[in-house]
């Protein structure tokens, strides 16, 4: 099994990047790969989780250990698979945030990630709530949590140009590292292209893609 992985990015795209290690290029899904350094000869590790079904060999990539082990343990929840357990890590904020929603039993927050619904949200912390015990985060007192889910999708968020999609889109790309002037220089690129009705995962995308080209 590949535990981890060190190498420079040669491509960013929505879902993945490539890491090319010695020449070899390595598809990682990860997520959030625009988070990923891309400059020349700036190394990164990811740790990973190699994926096996009956139609592809898939491998996701992380840059934190406890990034892996939330992705492992998410996966062991029926109904789970790989694809959700990474929009629970990249709707989520950081791993401590998700791990105390769950601890605390947070439906509110669970919830507002990306593929879960109030069942699937009530069998994660059925199945998982007692195996977070050392996990980072399991045991944040009160004030500490509340500062933990502060950082994920619980934020209110401010309404302005572009509608509520473009203020959580924002929110969104500023998490992942970029400035404030960044996201709206992004919008203003791609404001003529969004449609009413237009996700925010829609619209991050076309933003994130103009950030790419800037």
């Amino acid at each position: 099994m590949i535990d981890f992985l060190r190498g420079t990015v040669a491509l960013r795209e929505s879902e993945y990047a490539v890491l090319d290690v010695g020449g070899v290029g390595y598809r990682v899904f990860c997520p959030n790969p625009y988070a990923l350094p891309q400059k020349d000869n700036e190394a990164v590790t990811l740790f990973t989780h190699y994926h096996v079904r009956e139609d592809a060999h898939l491998l996701f990539g992380f840059l934190t250990r406890e990034e892996q082990s939330l992705f492992r343990l998410l996966l062991e929840v029926t109904g789970i698979g790989p694809k959700v357990a990474l929009g629970v890590l990249a709707g989520g904020g950081r791993p401590e945030a998700v791990v105390a929603a769950i601890c605390q039993e947070n439906l509110s927050f669970l919830t507002k990630l990306p593929g879960i619904g109030k069942k699937t949200a009530q069998r994660i912390i059925l199945d998982l709530k007692d195996k977070l015990g050392g996990f980072a985060g399991a045991g944040l007192s009160g004030a500490e949590a509340v500062e933990a889910l502060g950082g994920g999708l619980v934020r209110p968020v401010a309404v302005g140009e572009g509608g509520i999609a473009w203020a959580e889109a924002k929110e969104g790309l500023m998490s992942l590292g970029y400035t404030e002037t960044e996201a709206d220089r992004a919008w203003q690129k791609v404001k003529a292209k969004v449609k009413d009705g237009d996700s925010v995962d829609v619209v991050m995308k076309l933003a994130l893609q103009a950030l790419y080209t800037m």
